[in-house]
């Protein structure tokens, strides 16, 4: 059978149990293999801890290279001899590349597996770098950048794809702050240090940094980060009025309840319909009609398997049908708002990054690059905290609703939140512009830019674990759309 929506797959929609009463165990949601200690639900910790934190750097250092350079704007128009709207091409052109090249990416990972592509972009990062250390001319300092970003656009839908891979629903939302808070961490901190660097040596320094930063990343992602891409059994939809779930049983084992048992999907269900392939050794509907006899367990794969450049992945759907296959969610409500929303949130931030050293590094501030960087310290007070009310607390506010709703779970409830960075932020903009308008004292300024800066890390961390609840099955292709509209359309605001 083809399967033509989304419910043909996952007849839940992001609606589960999570909790059987008010103070029971959480109810592990996807439902982890009970003989396949391949999954990567069942990584230990530490192992979790390194693949995440590796793509959390990926994606940090995207930004480091990229909007880290923001502070020499000034000094790079001098020596170039180009004016303002032509020094922003620096930032805008590359921000338009990161968003549609997600695109590109996100189908050969479903193809050809996640980790080959991001080694592939990580060396490619890093050699851009290099490149723009050694740029010359303005022309090939800009090229430098937009082919970094296209490396880099790997980053932040395969990013989120690779925490949902890890990860249970009830910690979705913390580790998409903690996974949003390195993304603008590369916008904040990476013109903060940029600054000091400019101020003392040069800006091609800063690309020397940002090479050797890399560089390291790119050898953990080598050696210690394995594909992570696993085919589950769908879930089973409950009904959120009665509080039942519609399939059966939930069991549960002596520490966290199991949740209910996935219904076995058949192998031409799972790969026309969804086409993602799932790493060798994967306990999978791909290579069977029912699940695995309980006695018998699947051999784990050892280090030189896990660390293969070329992953054993399924390849049943064709790369071309992958290429088109996310274009019909654009209709979805949940990625036009998501996409929306996030798209606000960046545009207030692009702004005042590429206006700030227009305004500060000229009169009557005359601030040089180094003080001009430290506008990035309320930015990242901001950011961080933003990932904290749109990760923790929103887990918190769901886990709170659920116990409400008779220990079901519905993707919306995530959603309440979102008021107050829209409050916190929007004021932000008013203080920050009427500040440069009247030239009022740099405190102001600084001030507004923190207060925009919680939008960027509370907003889409909000949106994607929302968009992540609801298509998770097809959470890369959804996220995809989202990273890769919201930076045309935050571009096209510009």
């Amino acid at each position: 059978m083809v399967l033509h929506s989304l419910h043909d797959l996952d007849p839940a929609e992001g609606t589960v149990r999570l909790r059987l009463a008010d103070n029971s165990p959480v109810v592990l949601v996807p439902k982890p293999s009970e003989n396949d200690p391949n999954d990567p639900l069942l990584w230990s910790r530490s192992k979790k801890r390194v693949v995440f934190l590796s793509v959390c750097s990926f994606a940090f250092l995207t930004n480091f290279g990229i909007g880290g350079l923001t502070p020499a704007f000034y000094i790079l128009s001098q020596e170039f001899g180009k004016t303002t709207t032509e020094t922003g091409a620096l930032l805008l052109w590359p921000i338009l590349t990161l968003g549609a090249f997600n695109f590109f990416w996100v189908p050969i990972a479903n193809y050809y597996g996640k980790r080959p592509v991001f080694v592939f972009a990580c060396g490619l990062l890093c050699a851009c770098s290099m490149w723009g250390a050694l740029a010359d001319t303005f022309e090939s300092l800009l090229w430098s950048l937009v082919v970094a970003a296209f490396a880099g656009s790997s980053t932040e839908a395969l990013g989120a794809s690779i925490a949902n891979d890890l990860y249970f629903l009830h910690e979705r939302g913390s580790v998409m702050g903690i996974y949003m808070n390195f993304i603008s961490g590369g916008n904040t901190i990476g013109p903060l240090i940029c600054g000091f660097i400019v101020s003392k040596y040069s800006w091609r320094w800063h690309k020397w940094t940002a090479f050797i930063l890399i560089m390291i990343n790119f050898l953990a992602v080598m050696f210690l980060v394995p594909e992570t891409t696993y085919v589950r059994y769908s879930q089973k939809p409950v009904d959120s009025d009665s509080g039942t779930s519609r399939g059966p049983t939930p069991g549960s084992d002596s520490g966290t309840s199991q949740g209910p048992t996935p219904g076995p999907v058949g192998p031409s269900d799972a790969e026309k319909g969804i086409g993602s392939g799932n790493a060798r050794g994967a306990r999978s509907p791909l290579g069977h009609t029912e699940e695995s006899p309980a006695g018998l367990n699947l051999p784990k794969k050892s280090w030189a398997e896990e660390i293969s450049v070329w992953p054993v992945v399924s390849r049943e759907t064709p790369l071309w049908r992958l290429c088109f296959r996310p274009f019909p969610m654009w209709s979805y409500p949940c990625v036009i708002f998501a996409f929306l929303a996030y798209a606000i949130s960046l545009e207030m931030t692009v702004a005042v990054n590429i206006l700030n050293p227009f305004v500060f590094q000229a009169p009557p501030y005359n601030w040089s690059p180094m003080v001009n960087g430290l506008i990035n310290i309320p930015g990242l007070i901001g950011n961080l905290f933003g990932s904290v009310l749109g990760g923790w607390a929103v887990d918190r506010f769901c886990d709170w609703k659920t116990k409400r709703n008779n220990g079901v779970y519905e993707p919306e409830n995530r959603l309440w939140l979102c008021i107050v960075p829209l409050i916190i932020s929007g004021s932000g903009c008013l203080v920050f512009g009427y500040g440069v308008e009247k030239t009022l004292s740099w405190a102001s300024l600084f001030f507004g830019y923190g207060m925009v800066s919680v939008a960027l890390t509370a907003v889409p961390t909000i949106t994607m674990a929302y968009v992540s609840d609801c298509l998770l099955p097809v959470n890369s292709d959804a996220l995809m759309l989202v990273n890769g509209k919201k930076q045309h359309d935050s571009l096209l605001v510009q």
